[in-house]
């Protein structure tokens, strides 16, 4: 589960996909694990939900660089494109909704189009953060 964003600028509307896994991570009770891994540029935290084993990751780069660190980590984890969600801010919905779309375009988002052309595939599921416009 990858929170996409713009590493270190907590509170800004392009970083609610960060914001969301910290949520996760105080969730799942793993807040406290978040640790750097250099490998893939990235801070992951590894957490179980109901059976499954999930890595937690906010990648340490700007929004449109976010797949170089999702593909380093599907790489590492041995996870194909269909095993990833992002996370990411919504500029075309409201404030607050969420949405979930299964593979497709980016839709003009850089993170996702960042993460579509690193792993190769568009096959991630998408949970899409409603920012609304300015």
């Amino acid at each position: 589960v990858a929170g996409l964003g713009n590493y270190g600028m907590r509170g800004t509307r392009h970083s609610v996909g960060m914001e969301v896994l910290d949520r996760l991570a105080r969730q799942l009770a793993v807040a406290e694990g978040w640790r750097v891994d250099k490998r893939c540029c990235a801070d992951v935290a590894l957490a179980t939900a109901h059976g499954l084993e999930l890595v937690l990751l906010k990648p340490r780069r700007f929004m449109n660089l976010n797949g170089l660190s999702v593909a380093s980590a599907a790489e590492i984890y041995s996870l194909g494109p269909g095993d990833i969600y992002l996370v990411h801010d919504d500029l075309d919905k409201a404030l607050g909704k969420v949405a979930i779309k299964l593979g497709g375009s980016a839709r003009g988002h850089n993170g996702v189009q960042s993460c579509i052309s690193a792993l190769q595939s568009n096959e991630m599921t998408r949970l899409r953060i409603g920012i609304g416009r300015p």
